[in-house]
């Protein structure tokens, strides 16, 4: 509970570190689980120190126990490894010291961390951080690669050497972290951190050598796991050997069955792209040589036909066909207008010979009435009326007498 200070009245450093004893009092036994980092076993003493720290983060706390829970873990549990421990927080008031006080102490067997991992692995994937539509394309060509491996390590050698025997230009940054212990999680993820923050890095490999499960759990870690989820930059696994699958193996980006078979997937062989390249300008050049070719046939027989060969040929065919047109024309109609001049010559003699005109010529006469009718019958006309006689030079009088 809340202590009310001002400061006129402030309390001693005493009483506030006799409140926190009280506090932890309270807490009682609990399970704690981590990593032993330091272990002390003087002899003849009766009290056993060690420190369990945390591998995910950089938090470590001390640990007390009597000799005699000790010796009942002292052969499988040493320096590195994984226990669960029930404890006691204590509070040391002179030193203002935090302590847990264990009564039993029971070691991390392989079976349960794998228990733990399974777990994990499908909480995680559960999220969608190992879904496919998640992984990012790495580069063709990258510019700058980012490493994070073990010091002088034959992971670090393997990725470089392969790398610029492949690809002499490509370049590295490398982030030398432990890749193992309780310090592995935290410089490895703080690594992979300051990698992705440069912008000319352009894939990011995570390499190891290979290991026991208890060596490559740093990689399963869920803080990795998250920080690797959330790289903008493509991140390559490459822990271990082909039998070994950390959960790093399934959030990456790209998983590699070693460090070099990582170095091959992220860096082209130069020789192979030379090699590639030529065949492709062979094969471009072949095309743009068939196409030439194809288009200087087609072009050989456009001008090979007539209409190109003699551009005018065509205009002197047709002008004889219309000078033959013309002169047909012209015979058509002159033989139309022969013909009808002698059709009209028959029909003008035909009129001419049955014209009364004609008939006159020849002495005739024809007589008509006052009213024109001519006269066709002698019962038409009476004594005395009046006649009028047409002969072929003109006209005169005439009276019927009887």
């Amino acid at each position: 509970m809340a202590v009310n200070t001002t400061p006129e009245a402030p309390l001693p450093v005493g009483e506030v570190s006799r409140l926190i004893g009280g506090w932890i009092d309270r807490l009682g036994a609990v399970w704690v689980e981590g990593q032993i980092t330091q272990l002390s076993r003087r002899p003849g003493a009766g009290v056993v120190f060690l420190t369990l720290r945390d591998p995910s983060y950089d938090i470590s706390v001390s640990v007390t126990c009597y000799r005699q829970v000790f010796d009942a873990v002292a052969d499988v549990v040493s320096e590195g490894a994984r226990v669960v421990v029930l404890a006691k927080p204590e509070w040391y008031a002179p030193r203002g010291q935090l302590s847990l006080r264990a009564a039993e102490i029971r070691p991390v067997g392989v079976g349960e961390l794998l228990a733990r991992l399974e777990q994990l692995k499908k909480a995680l994937a559960r999220e969608g951080l190992f879904a496919p539509e998640r992984k990012k394309p790495l580069p063709f060509l990258p510019q700058l690669v980012g490493l994070v491996c073990g010091r002088a390590s034959a992971a670090e050698r393997d990725v470089l050497e392969n790398a610029r025997h492949r690809w002499p230009a490509v370049r590295f940054e490398v982030r030398n972290v432990a890749v193992q212990g309780v310090h592995a999680v935290p410089q490895v993820v703080q690594a992979v951190k300051e990698l992705d923050a440069i912008d000319a890095v352009d894939v990011i490999i995570v390499a190891r050598g290979g290991g026991s499960v208890e060596d490559l759990l740093p990689f399963s870690d869920e803080q990795l796991i998250r920080t690797v989820a959330q790289c903008r930059t493509p991140v390559v696994s490459a822990i271990g050997h082909e039998p070994d699958n950390p959960l790093l193996d399934q959030v990456a980006d790209l998983r590699a069955s070693t460090p070099t078979d990582a170095a091959k997937k992220v860096v082209p062989d130069v020789g192979e792209e030379y090699e590639r390249v030529r065949l492709l300008r062979d094969r471009a050049r072949r095309c743009v040589a068939a196409l030439v070719e194809r288009e200087e046939r087609g072009l050989a027989h456009a001008l090979a036909r007539p209409s190109i060969e003699d551009p005018h040929r065509m205009i002197d065919v047709r002008a004889d066909q219309v000078a033959d047109l013309l002169d047909r024309g012209r015979r058509c109609v002159r033989h139309q207008l022969d013909r009808a001049d002698s059709e009209l010559a028959h029909t003008h003699a035909r009129v001419v010979a049955l014209s009364p005109a004609a008939t006159l010529k020849r002495g005739y006469a024809v007589l008509q009435k006052a009213d024109g009718h001519a006269v066709r019958d002698p019962g038409e006309v009476q004594a005395g009326e009046a006649l009028r006689a047409r002969v072929s030079e003109g006209e005169f009088s005439v009276r019927v007498d009887t």
